[in-house]
């Protein structure tokens, strides 16, 4: 996530509100994707201009690029919303048994998406093993 001084240094700065073409810019995510995530209540801009427009925070566009690095792991919708759910309660939850039992639940999600990684990094070395196949079939000499 980035840091208040980052964002200012990139001249984003923490209060500021942006419309939804430059959270898809920055977040990589297409304005329709965006759209999805909020009928999903997976994201909620946190204010809406005079004109209707959607408006974000970068409190927003931090929770967007999370939802973003989940897709690959092929998380659904509502492992989605619950992973978010318990990010968020975690943050505002004392100590004691439930914040024991949100950190249980949570380190539950990093071990599948351990294992999720795991599972992308061989399919990247087989695809990579494939494609220096074609390269050296491809060779002048081969």
């Amino acid at each position: 996530m980035a840091s208040a001084t980052h964002a200012q240094d990139e001249g984003h700065e923490p209060g500021r509100r942006m419309r939804i073409g430059e959270v898809a810019e920055r977040t990589g995510l297409s304005l329709r994707t965006i759209r999805h995530y909020e009928d999903m209540g997976l994201v909620v801009p946190s204010a809406r201009s005079k004109g209707g427009f959607r408006l974000y925070t970068e409190a927003d566009v931090e929770r967007l690029t999370v939802i973003r690095r989940m897709k690959p792991l092929d998380f659904s919708l509502d492992e989605m919303r619950e992973l978010l759910d318990l990010t968020d309660r975690l943050a505002t939850t004392a100590g004691g048994p439930e914040r024991d039992r949100l950190r249980e639940r949570l380190d539950a999600y990093r071990k599948i998406a351990e294992a999720r990684c795991e599972t992308l990094r061989a399919r990247l070395l087989a695809a990579e093993d494939f494609a220096a196949t074609l390269r050296r079939r491809l060779a002048p000499d081969a």
